[in-house]
């Protein structure tokens, strides 16, 4: 990929597609990305796999090209309402960044205001729009389920599971006697089931990756087992179900529901690590003592038995209270955490927690109230033993491997260095907002990320400043290649902690078994992991996209009968056309336009982040509050319009 072809200056990359039908290809050789005008983009669409030529450089000028072939294209179906036209129907993507129609001969008038699925069944020439079918009608446009399903069908993702991987997870269901039976017998399985055992998750979980169990060893000393359901016990390589589960990659959360990865008789039921039930995990058993310091570690697989299941709030006011069950395990493993927690942000780990926007929808799934979860204490301790077990298997891994001197064949969970231009950027940035982040030439120590984040806490810009960094960070992938997580500041790190919802942890577990057995890794076998590594980080970041796109239509409902009420918001953005404000309880986000501000005339200053009044010297900069008043919310469009109330 973004590598020069044989025939001289054309070459091949991604074609990024934005505003109103301009692209953008990134190569290695070049700083800049090609720019590729909307009358050069040809058969060209948004994330297609194509060859581009480059244009004569005008000094002065950023660098041009033109589409000449496609190579791969990123979709063969869209997903969209279907409007009417002078000369017929077509269909009009919700993926804004398909500039392209799609004429539809064979609609009528029964189909518009419907959500649709087409594909192109004939594009004769890029200057005029294509011609398709109808393949699949959602539903009415605007309706709840009618936008789940089609959010869903644009990231490529289904809630229904083909009859062939029902009936294979029904079975392992009716044969969950027998294969628990098998399992008892290996003498490498651990039997966990004496020891005190809890589930700690959100209230609404009904799929339990993960449970912690705690005994006191002696004088400071404390075994604590991190049990991970045992997945790739019921699920074998490449039966229906595990191909299905590389196909979806990971469970997608919106905003009403859950996809799982894994039909819901396994991730619901037999997999998942259910109270008051003897059920199968592979774990990760430490013995620390009381500052955090790893003594022992085995690794392998297990039979437990948990005795409590907690929701986080539960757990979290057992320890307020200092009254219920559990209370002496609950206390000591957050005082463990707590040490832990505090080692990793000394190394240099950065603490990037974010409020999580959620909705409390009616049974029509109209949203009636939006709020930000705030995270309990208890969240961010089982986040420290995941934390703690997932650095602990892939550190293991590498040395098993060293000691046995061969590859550490392994999936990791790996995070590059941030971009040195990107974090110039920033710095620039966060000056222009009154705070400073040392660099030098473009390096910057996760420490004084997390100096500059703790600066900010409680300001009005707080959120506005995390985004922008996590946006100058490089993104966490898989990869069997090992670099190392910048963002953990762990030198080996892997997900190993939730095989029901993430492709790669069922990896991580077959390998890891395949290791601890001293069972030779072929290189062909590295390759489709590899492969699915790849895949795996893919479709993770198209289930982020579907659940950002509910998030942001359901904001956009929540704000539909609130036209002419007030607000207060944050500046977020600033442009040549106008300003993004961020209303401060639902997070939504809006545009002020230059035009609606009233007495001057605006220009935006990029260099500074803001606009300036020509006349007055009136500023409006990144991060300022502003007291605005919504005058548009179009749930088509996903838009909202503010005005500036003196």
């Amino acid at each position: 990929m973004n590598q020069k072809t044989s025939a001289q200056n054309v070459y091949e990359g991604v074609l990024l597609v934005r505003g109103k039908g301009t692209g953008f290809v990134a190569l290695p050789d070049f700083e800049e990305d090609i720019l590729i005008p909307p009358d050069a983009l040809s058969f060209g669409l948004d994330g297609d796999v194509v060859n581009i030529e480059l244009s004569k450089k005008t000094q002065g000028k950023r660098q041009e090209g033109r589409v000449t072939a496609v190579i791969k294209p990123k979709r063969t179906q869209f997903v969209g309402g279907i409007e009417k036209k002078n000369d017929g129907y077509r269909l009009v993507p919700d993926n804004r960044r398909i500039h392209i129609r799609i004429v539809l001969p064979k609609a009528s008038a029964k189909d518009e205001g419907m959500k649709v699925v087409a594909t192109i069944t004939s594009w004769k020439s890029p200057h005029t729009d294509p011609v398709g079918e109808i393949v699949e009608i959602i539903g009415k446009a605007g309706e709840h389920e009618t936008e789940m399903q089609a959010i869903l069908l644009s990231g490529g993702f289904s809630e229904n599971f083909p009859d062939e991987v029902q009936n294979a997870a029904k079975e392992l269901y009716d044969r969950q006697g027998d294969i628990f039976a098998e399992a008892e017998k290996d003498p490498k399985r651990k039997d966990m089931r004496g020891v005190p055992t809890m589930t700690i998750d959100p209230a609404d979980a009904k799929d339990f990756d993960d449970a912690i169990s705690f005994r006191v060893l002696g004088e400071n000393r404390y075994e604590i087992g991190v049990h991970i359901a045992d997945v790739t016990h019921y699920v074998r390589d490449n039966d229906a179900i595990d191909k299905e589960a590389q196909e979806r990659g990971t469970s997608i959360y919106l905003v009403d529901r859950v996809i799982p990865m894994l039909p819901e008789v396994l991730s619901n039921d037999l997999c998942s690590l259910r109270p008051n039930e003897d059920r199968l995990a592979f774990s990760a058993i430490f013995e620390l003592d009381g500052n955090g310091s790893v003594l022992n570690e085995w690794f392998g697989q297990t039979i437990i038995h948990s005795d409590k299941r907690f929701s986080y709030e539960e757990a979290q006011e057992v320890l307020d209270k200092k009254d219920g069950p559990f209370l002496s395990e609950l206390t000591t493993l957050m005082g463990i955490a707590r040490v832990i927690r505090k080692k990793r942000y000394q190394s240099g780990a950065i603490a990037f927690e974010q409020p999580e926007v959620k909705f409390e929808l009616d049974s029509a799934g109209k949203p009636l109230r939006v709020y930000t979860k705030s995270r309990t204490e208890t969240m961010m301790m089982i986040e420290d033993y995941m934390l703690l077990a997932n650095r602990c298997v892939a550190e293991h891994i590498y040395n098993l491997s060293k000691k046995s001197k061969r590859d550490a064949a392994f999936v990791y969970r790996i995070h590059d260095l941030p971009d040195p231009e990107k974090i110039e950027g920033l710095a620039i940035f966060l000056r222009a907002l009154g705070h400073e982040l040392e660099t030098e030439k473009g390096v910057v120590k996760a420490t004084d990320i997390n100096k500059l984040l703790k600066d900010i806490e409680g300001t009005p810009e707080e959120n506005l400043i995390k985004v922008a960094t996590i946006r100058s960070m490089a993104k966490a992938v898989y990869s069997t290649k090992n670099i190392g997580h910048f963002g953990l500041a762990f030198k080996y790190y892997t997900h190993f902690t939730s095989p029901i919802r993430r492709y790669p942890d069922m990896m991580a577990h077959r390998l890891l078994r395949r290791h601890l057995d001293g069972s030779q890794i072929q290189s062909k076998e590295l390759t489709k992991y590899e492969k699915l590594s790849v895949q795996s980080s893919e479709r993770e970041m198209n289930a982020v996209s579907a659940e950002r796109d509910s998030i942001k239509y359901k904001q956009v409902e929540f704000m539909l009968d609130k036209v002419g009420q007030e607000f207060q918001g944050i500046i977020t953005g600033v442009t040549d056309w106008g300003i993004y404000v961020e209303e401060k309880e639902s997070r939504a986000e809006g545009m002020m336009r230059l035009a609606s501000l009233k007495g001057d005339f605006f220009e935006h200053q990029k260099s500074k982040y803001r606009v300036r009044g020509q006349r007055t010297g009136k500023t409006y900069t990144l991060g300022d509050e502003l007291h605005v008043k919504l005058t548009r919310a179009d749930l088509k469009e996903r838009e909202l319009d503010f005005e500036l109330v003196k």
